[in-house]
């Protein structure tokens, strides 16, 4: 009984996990793109960082409590949120004075499409 309850528990949690938002950054050049990305507050999302650079990179942001390496060719995954409405700075660690970008948390009504 207690295997089946399990079982029915991962099962209803699956389609949440599938639900989240994707976002996507590219790395060329020791630059973000976009710079600036709007997301939506309040919900977990999922950031794509494309590194077309030759070279490895450091994902840092202090305000969103993250660090990755960025590997060279690859699409690396990094979980953001739920954010609280707001600007959010990141920087690649390399390349600090140019690796540079923000991802701003609206609320849904304030979202443009």
């Amino acid at each position: 009984m207690m295997q089946r309850l399990i079982w029915i528990l991962m099962l209803l949690s699956m389609p949440a996990f599938a639900e989240l938002k994707e976002f996507k950054l590219v790395l060329k050049d020791h630059l973000f793109y976009p710079a600036r990305m709007e997301v939506p507050s309040g919900e977990k999302i999922r950031l794509l960082v494309h590194n077309l650079d030759g070279d490895p990179e450091e994902f840092d942001s202090f305000d969103l409590n993250r660090e990755k390496v960025l590997f060279p060719g690859r699409i690396n995954v990094i979980y953001v949120g739920p954010l609280a409405p707001g600007e959010y700075f990141f920087f690649g660690e390399f390349a600090p004075d140019t690796a540079r970008g923000t991802l701003v948390a609206v609320p849904f009504a304030e979202q443009r499409l």
